[in-house]
């Protein structure tokens, strides 16, 4: 969308965004800046916005899961915090990584286009999962992959692989596992899709936000939603906004396995597909509907309340673990 008005008396330039220091989420904040100037001619002038990386817990402590050390929320909590105290004006992030609820008086105000959502297999030869030779070693740090990879082959060695992309592709070329899985999306901003195989997801199913970029802002910014609201793609917002009121109603964190996908089919029509599941793969549960598009939360709430009911004892012992 190209702007034809200027910005909000209530918006002071340069516009800081905040984001990860990390090569992908730098990219991501430079699309999300892009955007803004496409759709702000003000936004174009030289100096009118600003890059503020920020480095992140989650990005500090790379040698335990991150389950132990406080959740997916680490890779935002300092860019939170940033926000509420005035030093930058907006953040940017992968909504995967976003917690289940936002602290009081912030809100995802836009999202990019939503790229694609699936998991790549990196594996030298293998292109499947099943390719995988008998007890091949999974280098990866996500509850959600290691319950699907082992509820399909129970075989498969796990091991602790964290960090950047980069840092990830590298271990695996230095041999630290056999293999492992990285999204797709990730790969495609950095201009790394040559590497690995996609994985249908109806073999693995994705994370909740998975592929999506949103932006974040204190609630109470004059302007900033008026700002926001012009580069909001709305598919990828009904999409992702589905996947996390079904993640709410499982009370889910990083330490649940579980796995979402909202799908916009046709001219009106939608699809959503859940999975949760013990971290030993021992046990699965699936879920979905299909419907209206209009209709694509309820039903998004209506498949996690069926997961936990399917799920029962087991799933509310893993959740009472959790807490």
């Amino acid at each position: 969308m190209t702007g034809e008005t200027s910005l909000s008396a209530g918006i002071v330039l340069p516009l800081r965004i905040g984001t990860r220091a990390s090569p992908l989420a730098l990219r991501q904040a430079e699309a999300v800046r892009a955007a803004l100037m496409q759709a702000w001619p003000d936004l174009a002038a030289p100096d009118a916005t600003e890059i503020v990386p920020l480095r992140t817990t989650g990005d500090r402590i790379t040698d335990r899961p991150l389950a132990e050390i406080g959740g997916k929320g680490l890779f935002a909590k300092e860019l939170e915090h940033a926000l509420l105290a005035g030093q930058i004006d907006i953040a940017v992030h992968s909504m995967k990584d976003m917690e289940t609820w936002l602290p009081d008086g912030l809100a995802i105000a836009a999202m990019l286009p939503r790229e694609d959502p699936r998991d790549v297999l990196i594996a030298g030869q293998a292109k499947t999962i099943a390719d995988l030779p008998e007890g091949a070693v999974i280098g990866s740090a996500s509850v959600r992959r290691r319950m699907q990879l082992l509820a399909l082959r129970p075989d498969l060695k796990m091991t602790l692989l964290r960090g950047n992309v980069g840092t990830r592709l590298d271990k695996i070329a230095a041999g630290e596992a056999d293999a492992t899985l990285l999204a797709l999306a990730g790969l495609r901003r950095l201009g790394r899709d040559d590497v690995g195989t996609p994985i249908a997801v109806e073999t693995l199913l994705p994370a909740v936000g998975q592929g999506a970029v949103g932006v974040e802002i204190v609630t109470a910014a004059e302007g900033l939603m008026e700002l926001m609201a012009a580069i909001d793609d709305a598919a990828t917002s009904a999409r992702v906004r589905a996947e996390r009121a079904y993640l709410a109603v499982l009370d889910g964190s990083c330490h649940t396995p579980i796995a979402g996908l909202a799908e916009l089919e046709g001219e009106d029509g939608a699809r959503f597909r859940g999975l949760i599941g013990m971290p030993d793969g021992s046990q699965v549960w699936r879920a979905e509907r299909s419907g209206a598009a209009g209709d694509l939360l309820a039903m998004a709430e209506d498949t996690g309340r069926e997961l936990r009911v399917a799920a029962g004892e087991d799933f509310a012992a893993l959740l009472a673990a959790d807490a």
